[in-house]
């Protein structure tokens, strides 16, 4: 007797956490599905060719796809005039938003249901935070030279797709800040130290 509840207990309890686990489940799907999702962010070249890109969708699960994805999004998108202020174009099903300045092509996507609005805000965040970081000097050369602090850039942005921090300036700071010694507060260093500190953080996590 004693047995047989103890096991009708312990089924119990199990069909309890299954509940719960099913409801977890459930509200991190809808979490995901109301929060706004990025699919990629590309930073290209006069010429459509890489400059720094992040993507987060499985939509183009090779290094071709993804090639062919930005050379068909830069054709589509280099005649227009994106220089004064961003400009949003329908492709594939998904939505670009894009800006350009100098010989650097700066771009957004994200779903169809996605709202432009937020992906605007995302693009401009990004367009401005390195603008800060190469302190205005923003074209091509400046951003190949200072390419691990445009990639730290994009991970404070966003991370799986999930829009972290669209605050330009609350970006840079951060990606300033990376690996900053405790004993040596942002206030007490240079912009340069900083960035300095924040290349040596990069590096140390590629070499891991």
């Amino acid at each position: 007797m004693v047995h047989l509840l103890s096991h009708m207990l312990s089924l119990d309890v199990q069909e309890h956490l299954d509940d719960q686990y099913l409801f977890i489940v459930q509200l991190q799907s809808k979490f995901q599905e109301s929060c706004p999702s990025i699919k990629n962010i590309l930073l290209l070249d006069s010429e459509g060719k890489r400059v720094a890109v992040k993507y987060y969708s499985e939509d183009w699960p090779t290094n071709s796809a993804k090639e062919s994805f930005e050379k068909a999004v830069f054709t589509k998108t280099q005649k227009t005039n994106a220089r004064t202020e961003a400009e949003i174009a329908m492709f594939e099903n998904t939505i670009v938003v894009y800006k350009f300045v100098q010989d650097l092509h700066f771009f957004v996507t994200g779903g169809d249901n996605e709202n432009e609005l937020i992906l605007s805000t995302v693009l401009q965040g990004f367009f401005d935070a390195v603008g800060i970081l190469l302190r205005g000097n923003v074209d091509k050369k400046e951003a190949l030279e200072n390419l691990d602090l445009i990639l730290l850039c994009l991970d404070e942005i966003v991370d799986g797709g999930i829009v972290l921090e669209t605050d330009s300036n609350v970006i840079a700071s951060k990606v300033a800040s990376h690996s900053i010694d405790a004993g040596a507060p942002l206030s007490e260093q240079t912009i340069s130290q900083a960035l300095a500190t924040a290349r040596e953080h990069l590096a140390r996590s590629l070499l891991k």
